[in-house]
């Protein structure tokens, strides 16, 4: 037998509880390969949030601790300075992490704090009905925006990696998509990077996963992951934001 693949040792046997072509599936592939191959799994801390990425938690079997509504990178900041010698991670969307928990994020890598941040960028709050979210995008429809995000009244939606790269406290800041495998690929590469800041010391790391949600997007499976392709990939640019040499 030609064995393309194993299960990582980080998986746990868990049913399938997303919506069929949610991207978290994926992230969490990707996160668990990533602590097999560093070999840092006994030392690993993770932090979920609230929304869909809570359930981060029940799918790697790492320890986790929940920091409700936004607080996951105030709960983050908390156990690394009390544990320096664990690998603190959160994993947060972008209604957590960008909506609630504004503050929290900004302010912890503003202080360079040495955690590393999984953000799912799904342009909307997945759990909760599909609302408005600060990612947005201009005329896309949610719940309670039924004719579609106007400027004029919300704003333009936020760009969440280049605001965090103008400090000079941040260390890694990258973003991905997960709408091919060219780019899943990608994006392995670019949260192998971020863990590897940390355990070398070196400060804020952050990965945002451009995702899909197809119930929210209101399109089937292979049509969301397109629309990633065709409209968050052109507001949202990949690519890596801050480097640190050597890494």
């Amino acid at each position: 037998m030609d064995v393309k693949f194993t299960r990582s040792n980080t998986i746990n046997s868990e049913p399938y509880i997303y919506c069929p072509g949610c991207s978290h599936g994926i992230v969490h592939r990707l996160l668990a390969e990533t602590i097999d191959e560093l070999q840092i799994k006994e030392i690993s801390i993770g932090v979920s949030s609230i929304g869909c990425s809570v359930r981060c938690w029940r799918f790697l079997d790492v320890d986790f601790v929940q920091g409700a509504h936004g607080r996951g990178l105030a709960v983050a900041t908390g156990i690394k300075r009390t544990q320096p010698d664990k690998i603190v991670f959160t994993y947060q969307g972008d209604g957590d992490l960008m909506a609630i928990g504004m503050g929290e994020s900004v302010h912890a890598a503003a202080r360079g704090e040495n955690v590393t941040v999984v953000f799912v960028n799904n342009t909307v709050f997945g759990a909760t009905g599909g609302q408005l979210a600060p990612t947005t995008l201009l005329g896309q429809k949610t719940i309670t925006y039924p004719k579609g995000r106007d400027e004029k009244v919300i704003g333009k939606p936020i760009r969440m990696s280049e605001l965090l790269a103008t400090l000079d406290t941040t260390s890694y800041v990258a973003r991905v998509a997960l709408d091919s495998p060219a780019n899943i690929r990608q994006a392995k590469v670019a949260l192998k990077k971020a863990f590897k800041v940390q355990i070398a010391g070196k400060g804020f790391s952050f990965v945002e996963f451009l995702a899909a949600c197809p119930s929210n997007f209101r399109l089937p499976p292979v049509e969301a992951m397109k629309w990633i392709t065709d409209n968050m990939i052109p507001y949202y640019p990949l690519g890596e934001f801050k480097k640190v040499e050597g890494i």
